[in-house]
């Protein structure tokens, strides 16, 4: 009979190696420097979207870079169809989650927001940089491409986690770059444990 507690640690050990295969390239530090340089330097935002598990790893990201002194806003790739695409200026950039990189309604906003605005830089976070969305992207960030711990190799579970850690990555980085204070942290959090806990 199988060891149900064997099972679980060879889960996680499976997730783990996954996240230690991450690439680490010059693509990362290039996209902190794109997003301090259009939403920092020229006021804009950073425009994330995603759809499926991608687009709710893309909404946590949003609030994330939000409370930690990087605006950011998420747009539902479908709904940017619809009327959402006006919440983009000039001065904005996308940050597109697919892990295909084959996405559709991803590889439709691209096509969208650059009928807008010509120039409007593309970030991509995917688990395919060779593929659409990645030839797309002015900077295109990769996860490996690692493989599910779904049993059918289909539900999103490992790749989701190595899209939320370069998510963090991108979120420490730009923290470090803007030289964000707890006494910052403090003005953006004024209900709930963290709020407190940061004016302590």
């Amino acid at each position: 009979m199988a060891n149900p507690l064997e099972d679980i640690r060879a889960l996680i050990a499976q997730e783990a190696k996954a996240l230690g295969s991450i690439p680490v390239t010059e693509a990362i530090p290039q996209a902190v420097d794109l997003i301090h340089r259009c939403v920092h330097g020229q006021g804009g935002k950073l425009v994330i979207s995603g759809i499926g598990k991608a687009g709710q790893i893309g909404h946590n990201m949003a609030t994330t870079f939000c409370s930690t002194g990087t605006p950011a806003v998420f747009l539902h790739p479908s709904e940017a169809q619809h009327g959402d695409l006006g919440l983009l200026q000039a001065q904005d950039l996308l940050f597109l989650i697919s892990n295909s990189g084959k996405t559709q309604e991803i590889l439709q906003l691209v096509d969208l927001a650059r009928a807008l605005f010509p120039a409007m830089p593309v970030i991509c976070l995917t688990g395919h940089p060779d593929h659409e969305l990645g030839q797309l992207a002015d900077i295109c960030l990769a996860t490996g491409a690692p493989e599910e711990i779904c049993p059918l190799g289909l539900t999103p579970t490992t790749s989701t986690t190595a899209m939320s850690v370069l998510g963090d990555v991108l979120v420490v980085l730009l923290m470090k770059k803007i030289q964000f204070t707890r006494q910052d942290y403090a003005k953006r959090h004024h209900s709930g444990y963290l709020g407190q806990k940061s004016r302590t």
